[in-house]
This record gives structure tokens, C-alpha cells and sequence, in this order.
């Protein structure tokens, strides 16, 4: 191996260069030993693979656990909210009142919750008798500790002119049932129990109240409806695995029956299969619970698993003919394999960075976890266990055996004998070819029509301007929707779509979506609430918002009373005796945490309701108050924190979610950038950075266009396609630079005729594979269908339309290759003359 010097290159240059062959040979080279090992061993290294399936897949069905805690699963592990409800639960908690309204609770509890609905024009007050009886049918349930909760009224119409504001009618009314169960275990069975008998009780209701709609919620619905979305895609992932299966089979197919190898195809995908069902049965070994989210890990792992077994099909279809196959499988996997690991390292390597404490949603951290697994399974199984399977398959191509029917394949004269039917099931193409034709492989219809076909067509001159614009198009689409993205906080987004739970949520959206949650008001410390710049601090804090306050309400009382308290003795004295004693303030002094030193009481802490008016839209709203009144606690001589369950899932989401997939990019970028001059070639590198940010920026763009929110599953989906674009996008740019044609045009061709067979075999059986989601009537399905729609979609835009041209304008430069191409044309010329020379009897022939 020698390195020859261009004229003006640095010695810098030189060196680099070295390294970097120095590199790729000896990646090469390992992987040629490893394809020499398979093929030796077959036997072993398809033995140890189904062994371990066996192992690990038998060991999960006996762990099988389903996640109870949605909360912990969904919701921001690292959240303030967390913090501000363990200290409003150490001052105020539960089991102090037995009357404590839903919107005062700190945690969700156990609860049930029914929405009443009138037809359309009725009011809902002129229903009093049904709501009753309803209410009452409640109210008997044995086996639990209810109490009557509260009730709200939806789509009310005040009447005209009315100072009052007096209510005329009303479409629906929500009536909520809380369980105090205090966290004991007995009587958390007992309220799940109460909980099952209340959602029962109202479809029975439903059925005797004709002229009323009862949409009913419990604590476990949420929970339920989000573990019902694995059960319902049972057979749509069965039907999926189907339709993978017939794709590639049909793909990895040829007429010339020695050469196809349709079971191979086959068997690649059923290796990626088993490879799923080992890590799963590693992840519940290892005592990991199974959530929904984790329906995407077959997706995830098959589009990168099918691509390592159509490049290896296709490394082998590039080897020469005349080889042992043991040598072709080597020679393939030395084609194929440096390329294939470095791809799932990168897949380690950003799943990894999801799975690192630096993620804050459990379910995305779980989730890659898994993937992880997942990824080191699959590419070891698809050395081993595939390799073996491509070591029998070449063994039986030698032999001159059908590739389907397992057979001999009869010589040319005994099929000329033979019907026509008989001849096109048993002939071997390449009997029928020309003799210039030296790769027979070249006859797959894919290979076919991008070497005949596609190649030309988007490399015309007139075809490239039309690929600008549409890369214009695209790009503006892109930059616009990711101006647009929004945060996905909402979990109805993960529930089953034909659920109570969003039927409930759709319901309650509609007619009591005017005003927010009741957010709890926490005063922490000592404060002198007699003191009027005290009391003009609440009522600053307190404006915009109604407030169920009883710190108003007090000295609403004072007032119409001409009672003077102006200081602390006063204030606390008719506070106590006076004011919350009375039947109508009694209520308020669960509100109110006094502590006595001596014969002097103090308000140590209190606590205030507001209501905040909202829109359609109440959860964006809910989340900037939020924001706004938080900071609003440093800086006021106040100290007070805000808090509402709903807290919990709204906390940080949108920045717990971009999180990993900035993780995982800066991951992916650093790695490029720390092997942009080891790695095959430095503007390979610098192509594939472009590439790939092209597609996530495309993908991000268009999924907030269609209405997809930053939820876990779409972050989870856009890490995906970091590693789907490098996956598709490497092979193909790596052979362009590496190409040694006179143009760059003949050189992209080269690379789609190589790559582009893979790539597109790949790409259409994911994409098939994709089509049962539409079918399964959960949200978080339509999320990943949706989601992995555009990455496949992307991602074949790139390599086959707008990479293909736009490779052909900038560089990397072939005119080295051309020069040097000439020169030892000329050199040949010039050895050649001295033979005619030295011999001037030779004769030539035509």
C-alpha cells in the first residue's frame, strides 16, 4: 500500500490520510476475520442465538408486570411541583377534614367523577330529579369512605342584564366523589373496588337515563385507558409482522431461481424478531415494568435490523461469483459490516444518552433502556444468527440447489425438454444470459430499475432545477412548523382514543374549560396580615384571579361588623372567637394553622383558592400562570408556593422532553466531529451532518404541522430519526466520496446502485409495516404512526431525490480521480508502444 503525494498537499495531509486508510483497512480486516469465523462455525453461532431466545423469552412471560404509577411514568421526574405538594401536604394534610373539597386535595387520591349532559337545547337544572337520583345511587355504594364533593356547572347562560349575574340555564353539571383513603394499603383495595362498582353503576345509569349523558372518570381510568392501548394492538402488530415478512420476502426475491433469496429475506426479519423477544425478556428479568410507550421498540428495532439484512444481502450480491462461499460471506461482511457498526454504535450511543439521569421522563428513560438492549441483541444476532443462515444459503447456491424448493437444479438440455411453466419455476437466469455479462445479481428488478431507469432520470439537467424547488418547499414547510411546535403535557395523548377517559376529557373541555383547576395558595411563614400593605400585597397577588379567600372574607367581616383590628392581638382574638365560629365561616379553618407560645396564638401559615379565567385552550394558560406566579415568590416580601395535581404533569414538561433529544443530537454530533478525520473520509462526515439535520428538521416541522404535540412519544420517534437518517444516509454518501469516477454524476450513480437496492427494500417494508397503527384506535399509536411516517418518508426524500442532485454540485471534487485515470491511460499507451516498438513483427488483427 503506498501513498503518493499531490503537488502543493501538506505532509498534515498525508498523515491524516494514512490514518484514516490505516483505520478502514483495519476495520475491514476485523470484519472479514468475523465473516470468516461465522462461516467456519455456522452451526454455533446459530445454535447460541435461539438458545438465548429460548432462555430469556420463556423467563418474560412468567415476569410480565404492567407500570401501575402512571404519574411516575409520564410526569417530570425532577419537578418543583413535587417539592411544593410534599410541603403543602406536611402543613395541610388530608386526613385533617373529612369535607375537603377536590381542588384542595395534594395528591388525586381515589375519586370518582361523573359529567351529566342535557340534549342539546335542554337545561340541565330542569333535570334536578335525575341528578338526584344519580347522586343518591352514589351515595349508597357500600365498601367505601365517600364523601359528597362538590359540583360545577358547564355551559351557562346568565340571564340578561342581570347584576347577580343569576344563572338561566345550564347544559351539563360535574359532580365529583373523593376517597379518603389516607395511604393505607386495606383501604386503597377497598376505594379500588368502590371505584369499579361507580364506573359500572354509571353505564347502568346511562342505560336507565335515556334523555341524560353520563360520562364518568375514576382514579384508575387514566391508568386503564393507557394500558389499554397494548391490548388493543395486539393483532395489528401481528398483522404488521405479517406484512413485514411478505415485503421482504418479495423484495430479496429474483426470476433466476439459484440466485434469489426470498427465505433469506424471510429469515432476516424473523431474526431481528427473536433478537426483540430476548431483550424484552432481559428487560422484565431485570425487573422492568411494561408501559405502552414500549409498543414502539419493535418499530425502532426492525427499520435498523432490516437494514443490516438487506445490506448484507446486498455485499454478497456484489462479491464474485467464482469464490468459495465462505469467502463471499467473508468479503460481504468485510463490505458491509464497518459501515453496520458504526451505525449501531451511534444507536448505543444516543438511546444510551436518553437512558442517562439527564432525562426527566421516566417512560423516555425506560424506553431507551430497553432500546439499548435491543440494539447490542440485534447486532449480534444479525452477525450470528443471520450470518449463519446467509453460510447455508451460499452453501446451497454452490451446490446448485433451488433456492426455494431446496432441489437440484436440471441441466439446460433436460429443461429445454420440459413445459414452459417448468422451465421459468426451475431455470437459472444467468443460463439464458450473455456471455459479457459477468454479475448476474444485476437482473433484481430493484437493481434493474435504478441502474436502467432511475439513475438517469434524476441525474438530467432539466429534472435537477424541479428537485431545488421541492427542497425549497420542504425546507420552508420544515422551518415554519418548528416556529409552531408545542409541548405535549396533555395525557390524553397516550390514552386509548375511544376511551372514557377522552370521551370524559373531551366533555370537560367543552363546558368547563372557562375558568382553571382551583390552584392552592400557600402562605408558608409567619405574615402580619393586619398590617394594610400586608393586605394590599394579597389582594396585588391575588388580582385577576377569583378568590376563595379567607382573608377577604375576614375583613369583609370586620367591616359590615365596624369592628376595629389593627393589630396582632386583635386580629387573631376576633379571628378565633368571632369570625370562625360562625355556621357560615366555619369551613375556613382548615384554611388556617395556628401555633400558641405562651399565652400568645400566631398564624404560622394559611392558605387561599384562586380560579383563574381561561379560554378553550386552559392548559396553555394554566402553565403561564404558573410560570408567572412562581417568580412572583421570590421577589415579594410574601413567601408562597402555588399548587394543583394537575402541577405535576405541566411542571417543565416542554423542556423535559427536548432534553434528550438535544442529548442525543449533541451525542450524535460530537462523535462525527471526533471522527471527522479517522473516519472513511472528512467530507463524509460533514455530508451526513447536514443530511441528518436536514431530516430532523424536517421531520420536527412537518409533525408540528400535522398536529403533533412534543410528547414522550414523539420525542422518543424524533431520537429515532437521528439514527434512521445516519442509517440510510451513511452508506450511500460514504461510497459517493470514496468513488473513483471521472464526474460526480457517474459517481452517485455508482452509489445508488450499489446502496440504493438496500436502501429502498428497507424503507418500503418499514413503511408498510407502518400501516396497521392506523387501524388501532389509540392516540399514542396515531403519534407513532404519524412520526414515523415522515422519518421514513424524509429520509427516502433525501437519499433518493435530493441528495442524488445536489451531490453533483458541490463537493467533494472528482477531477483528482480523472487526471490520475488519465495518466495511467497514458502510461499504459506509452508501455504498450515500446512492446509495438521492441517488436515490429507483431500483428494486429480487427
Amino acid at each position: 500500500m503506498c501513498f503518493l503525494r499531490r503537488p502543493g498537499a501538506p505532509a498534515s495531509w498525508i498523515w491524516w490520510r494514512m490514518l484514516r486508510q490505516v483505520l478502514r483497512r483495519g476495520l475491514q480486516s476485523f470484519c472479514h476475520r468475523l465473516g470468516s469465523c461465522v462461516s467456519r462455525h455456522p452451526v454455533f453461532f446459530l445454535t447460541v442465538p435461539a438458545v438465548l431466545t429460548i432462555t430469556f423469552g420463556l423467563g418474560a412471560l412468567n415476569r410480565f408486570q404492567p407500570e401501575g404509577d402512571l404519574e411516575r411514568l409520564v410526569a417530570p421526574s425532577h419537578s418543583l411541583a413535587k417539592i411544593e405538594r410534599s410541603l403543602a401536604s406536611s402543613l395541610f394534610p388530608l386526613d385533617q377534614s373529612k369535607s375537603q373539597l377536590y381542588s384542595d386535595l395534594h395528591t388525586p387520591g381515589r375519586y370518582g367523577r361523573v359529567i351529566l349532559l342535557s340534549p342539546p337545547g335542554d337545561n340541565i337544572l330542569l333535570q334536578a330529579e335525575g341528578i338526584l337520583q344519580t347522586h343518591r345511587a352514589v351515595l349508597e355504594m357500600k365498601d367505601g369512605r365517600n364523601s359528597f364533593i362538590g359540583h360545577q356547572l358547564g355551559g351557562v347562560v346568565e340571564v340578561p342584564n342581570s347584576k347577580d349575574q343569576r344563572v338561566k340555564s345550564a347544559r351539563a353539571i360535574q359532580i365529583t366523589y373523593y376517597l379518603q383513603t389516607y395511604g393505607s394499603a386495606t383501604q386503597d383495595l377497598i376505594g379500588e373496588k368502590w371505584e369499579n362498582e361507580f364506573c359500572k353503576l354509571m353505564r347502568k345509569l346511562q342505560e336507565e337515563h335515556r334523555h341524560l349523558q353520563l360520562y364518568s372518570l375514576a382514579s384508575f381510568s387514566l391508568w386503564r385507558d393507557f394500558h389499554k392501548t397494548s391490548i388493543l394492538a395486539r393483532s395489528q402488530v401481528l398483522v404488521s409482522l405479517v406484512l413485514i415478512l411478505t415485503t421482504a420476502t418479495l423484495s430479496s426475491s429474483m426470476k433466476d431461481c439459484l440466485r434469489g433469496k426470498p427465505f433469506l429475506g424471510l429469515l432476516g426479519v424473523l431474526t431481528v424478531c427473536i433478537s426483540v423477544v430476548t431483550a424484552a425478556g432481559i428487560f422484565f428479568i431485570t425487573d422492568g415494568k411494561y408501559n405502552s410507550t414500549l409498543l414502539g421498540i419493535p418499530f425502532f428495532a426492525m427499520g435498523h435490523g432490516t437494514k443490516g439484512v438487506f445490506e448484507l444481502l446486498s455485499g454478497w450480491r456484489r462479491t464474485k461469483e467464482n469464490l468459495p462461499f465462505k469467502d463471499r460471506v467473508a468479503d460481504a461482511y468485510s463490505d458491509v459490516m464497518v459501515t453496520y457498526t458504526m451505525t449501531s454504535s451511534l444507536y448505543f450511543i444516543t438511546f444510551g444518552m436518553g437512558a442517562s439521569p439527564f432525562t426527566n421522563i421516566e417512560a423516555v428513560k425506560v424506553f431507551c433502556q430497553n432500546m439499548c438492549v435491543s440494539i447490542l441483541l440485534n447486532y449480534f444476532y444479525i452477525f450470528s444468527f443471520f450470518g449463519s443462515c446467509l453460510v447455508f444459503a451460499g452453501q446451497l447456491e454452490q451446490n446448485r440447489y433451488h433456492s426455494i424448493f431446496c432441489c437440484k437444479i436440471p441441466s439446460a438440455e433436460y429443461l429445454d425438454r420440459k413445459p414452459v411453466w417448468f422451465q421459468t419455476v426451475m431455470s437459472d437466469g444467468h443460463q439464458q444470459t450473455s456471455h459479457h455479462e459477468t454479475n448476474p445479481y444485476q437482473h433484481h428488478f430493484i437493481q434493474h430499475f435504478l441502474r436502467e431507469h432511475y439513475n438517469e432520470w434524476i441525474t438530467n439537467i432539466y429534472v435537477k432545477p424541479f428537485v431545488v424547488i421541492l427542497y425549497l418547499i420542504y425546507a420552508s414547510f420544515s422551518f415554519m412548523g418548528c416556529l409552531q411546535i408545542s409541548d405535549g403535557a396533555n395525557i390524553i395523548n397516550l390514552l386509548a382514543s375511544d376511551s372514557p377517559s377522552v370521551s370524559y376529557a373531551m366533555v370537560q373541555q367543552k363546558y368547563f374549560s372557562n375558568y382553571s383547576p382551583v390552584i392552592g395558595f400557600y402562605v408558608y411563614e409567619p405574615l402580619e396580615y393586619w398590617n394594610s400593605s400586608v393586605q394590599e400585597d394579597l389582594r396585588r397577588l391575588c388580582s385577576g384571579f377569583t378568590a376563595v379567600s379567607w382573608v377577604e372574607q375576614y375583613y369583609q367581616f370586620l367591616k359590615v361588623s365596624n369592628i376595629s383590628a389593627n393589630n396582632k392581638s386583635d386580629f387573631i382574638s376576633v379571628l378565633q372567637s368571632s369570625f370562625l365560629k360562625k355556621p357560615e365561616f366555619q369551613h375556613f379553618r382548615n384554611d388556617i394553622i395556628f401555633s400558641k407560645a405562651g399565652d400568645e396564638n400566631n398564624i404560622i401559615a394559611s392558605r387561599l383558592h384562586l380560579v383563574a379565567r381561561t379560554s378553550r385552550d386552559k392548559q396553555k394558560e394554566v402553565v403561564e400562570v404558573l410560570e408567572k406566579l412562581r417568580p412572583l415568590s421570590l421577589s415579594k416580601s410574601i413567601r408562597f408556593i402555588v399548587f394543583n395535581p394537575s402541577f405535576v404533569f405541566m411542571d417543565h414538561y416542554s423542556l423535559s422532553v427536548t432534553v434528550p433529544v438535544l442529548i442525543a443530537g449533541f451525542g450524535v454530533l460530537l462523535v462525527l466531529i471526533l471522527t471527522f478525520f479517522l473516519v472513511i473520509h472528512p467530507l463524509g462526515n460533514f455530508w451526513l451532518i447536514l443530511s441528518v439535520t436536514s431530516i430532523e428538521l424536517g421531520v420536527l416541522g412537518l409533525m408540528t404541522l400535522w398536529n403533533i404535540d412534543m410528547d414522550c412519544i414523539s420525542i422518543l420517534c424524533l431520537i429515532y430519526t437521528l439514527n434512521f437518517a445516519i442509517d440510510h444516509c451513511a452508506p450511500l454518501l460514504y461510497t459517493f466520496v470514496l468513488a473513483t469516477e471521472h464526474t460526480r454524476t457517474q459517481c452517485i450513480k455508482s452509489s445508488l446502485q450499489e446502496h440504493g437496492t438496500a436502501i429502498l427494500q428497507n424503507v418500503t417494508s418499514f413503511l408498510i409495516g407502518l400501516v396497521p397503527l392506523l387501524f388501532v384506535p389509540s392516540n399514542l399509536t396515531f403519534t407513532l404512526f404519524k412520526c414515523l411516517l415522515l422519518t421514513g418518508g424524509c429520509t427516502l426524500l433525501h437519499c433518493f431525490v435530493i441528495l442524488p442532485v445536489f451531490l453533483t454540485f458541490f463537493p467533494p471534487s472528482k477531477k483528482h480521480h480523472k487526471k490520475k485515470k488519465r495518466a495511467k491511460r497514458k502510461e499504459r499507451e506509452e508501455i504498450e508502444c515500446i512492446e509495438i516498438q521492441e517488436n515490429p513483427d507483431h500483428v494486429t488483427t480487427v
